[in-house]
């Protein structure tokens, strides 16, 4: 029997018209909380002087700020017990949340910045409910169990079907088949003390987009309405008032709440005029009741047994891949970041972006550019000519209009991008931060990436920063579990958004589509498999004493130029 306390406490952010996080628009902006966003927390000892720390935000990402920042607090908090491989800090990603909290310089233009109270407040909920948590520790049952929502369960659909149809080993789906083209399956790891269910970990993969872009205040989405209605259920049945439920992300990349198939544009227009907060309760509430209902209706697997777990920082620019998860191909390497046209059109019912002309365009120039690079007629050097070869080799199909790494925009400098202001304001906000100097040594994303795997006896846990799509999911999850099926590992789980973010992770057949997930895949067409490779080499560590581990875990981000990150902070919200 472990010895599990919970916790949870309020994201205390006051909101000031910063634009959120999610959708990427400026206007999309907080002036008000309509629910409050939590951090929840559950803690797991087995006797030792080591715990395992699960905490879930309702936040849309977490930031390799948002985790250093916690590790640092929770080791005063903690002291000899606190173990930063494991502590896995994840989110439900709900896109009505505050924004501007990683140094990494482009998913905060849109805020705009950097902002330093909005990390604060996320640290400090953090500390207060692994604080309450640690405080409630005491024997308790853990178990696992995993139910399946029904076909005429309204709660996800594949938006990118053509995507997921491509393949080999999932099975073609019609456009009106899109609610089975994903998992779902839903486990939830349930905590019990003196018989009466107190606390539980769901893990079901869809976005938490249902609110759009027109709310003006913080919420917490399908996932956070979720977790309400389970812990007023929870504390209604035992008489305490201290349940925690935490709905934590699976394979979301490519799963919407919205309905998705023939007439989806005017089923997603008759949900807005009916509410999106009412029908984010709804999905939530689908959501809660399956969660309950495995916890007590489906046969439970009791966990235990020791805890232990790894984590190291890799950088994703250059790994090369294992041919064991690339079907053979030999060579196969990741790349610089790049985003695609597909990325900045957005997606059609969850979030749209630039206007379709001006994707169109920016689709024409970026072929444009790809050819001319390639010729020997660009008066490229030698080494840039040889950069580029491997570059559009890992980048594939892609359409590239952001050089995330070298930072341009078309093959210009971001200060003078072809993109007019007017197209999207974060374009704008871009140029203006390239003028100022704020980005001449600063990452425009992360790329030296966590990996964890985390074991609670005979579940393991594989904690994964970024979004993954139903089948790249599946596909990692099938390599790690081959590899620790000796070792006692029976179940094998994937928890997605935690301890940073990139973008996504698609398959590499998916990658070819060029969907939005694809576009947004930016270390090119072998991102899973570098993945893959990476989670099989902690894996492999996993399976050795503590003592005869050989992984590096000095290795971090690099630190942004404080110089620079001044310049991005503390910008006044658009509109003021």
């Amino acid at each position: 029997m472990f010895e599990i306390g919970w916790g949870s406490a309020e994201i205390d952010v006051s909101p000031k018209g910063y634009a959120m996080n999610g959708y990427g628009m400026s206007n999309h902006q907080a002036h008000e909380t309509r629910t409050p966003l939590l951090a929840r927390a559950l803690v797991i000892s087995d006797g030792s002087t080591r715990r395992v720390v699960l905490c879930c935000l309702d936040m849309a990402m977490v930031t390799h700020e948002m985790r250093e920042e916690a590790c640092r607090s929770l080791a005063g908090l903690m002291g000899e017990q606190f173990w930063s491989e494991g502590f896995a800090l994840m989110c439900t990603h709900t896109h009505s949340s505050p924004g501007g909290c990683g140094h990494e310089a482009m998913y905060n233009f849109v805020t705009p910045g950097f902002v330093q109270e909005h990390l604060d407040a996320v640290v400090d909920a953090i500390t207060a409910a692994v604080g309450t948590a640690i405080a409630s520790v005491a024997p308790s049952e853990l178990s696992l169990a995993t139910g399946r929502f029904g076909e005429r369960d309204e709660v996800a659909w594949n938006r990118s079907i053509a995507a997921y149809n491509r393949n080999p080993d999932a099975p073609t789906m019609s456009a009106s088949q899109a609610h089975v083209a994903l998992d779902r399956d839903m486990a939830v790891l349930s905590v019990s003390r003196d018989h009466e269910l107190r606390a539980m970990m769901s893990l079901f993969g869809v976005h938490a987009t249902c609110i759009g872009n027109t709310l003006r205040a913080h919420d917490g989405d399908n996932k956070g309405y979720a977790a309400q209605d389970a812990e007023r259920e929870m504390d209604s049945r035992s008489g305490h008032d201290d349940a925690v439920a935490i709905f934590a992300q699976a394979t979301a990349g490519d799963v919407s709440p919205h309905y998705h198939g023939p007439g989806q544009v005017r089923r997603r227009r008759a949900v807005r005029k009916g509410g999106d907060a009412i029908y984010a309760e709804q999905n939530g509430k689908l959501q809660s009741r399956r969660a309950l209902t495995v916890a007590d209706h489906e046969v439970q697997v009791p966990i235990d047994g020791p805890l232990d777990a790894v984590l190291a920082y890799f950088d994703f620019t250059n790994v090369e891949v294992d041919p064991i998860h690339v079907d053979g191909v030999k060579g196969a390497r990741t790349s610089d970041p790049c985003h695609g046209a597909s990325f900045f059109e957005g997606t059609r019912i969850d979030g749209l972006g630039i206007p379709k002309p001006a994707g169109s365009v920016a689709r024409f120039l970026a072929r444009r550019i790809r050819q001319r690079r390639l010729s020997r007629h660009d008066g490229l050097s030698r080494q840039d000519r040889g950069y580029y070869q491997e570059l559009y080799a890992s980048q594939g199909a892609k359409d590239i209009v952001l050089e995330a790494g070298r930072k341009l925009t078309l093959g210009r400098p971001l200060a003078k991008t072809m993109l007019p202001d007017f197209v999207d304001p974060a374009v704008a906000e871009m140029k203006r931060e390239a003028r100022s100097g704020s980005l001449e040594h600063s990452p425009m994303v992360a790329t030296i990436l966590p990996v964890q795997i985390i074991r609670i006896g005979s579940l393991v846990l594989l904690c994964c920063p970024g979004e993954f799509t139903t089948t790249a999911g599946r596909r990692l999850r099938e390599s790690v579990a081959g590899m620790l099926a000796s070792d006692g590992i029976e179940k094998v789980l994937i928890a997605t958004y935690c301890n940073d973010y990139m973008g996504y992770v698609t398959t590499v057949e998916e990658y070819q589509e060029q969907a939005y997930e694809g576009g947004h895949t930016i270390f090119g067409q072998w991102t899973l498999g570098a993945f893959q490779t990476r989670f099989a080499e902690m894996a492999e560590q996993l399976t050795l004493n503590r003592d005869k581990r050989t992984y590096d875990t000095s290795i971090r981000p690099p630190r942004v130029p404080p110089a620079e990150l001044a310049l991005r902070s503390s910008l006044a919200p658009r509109g003021k």
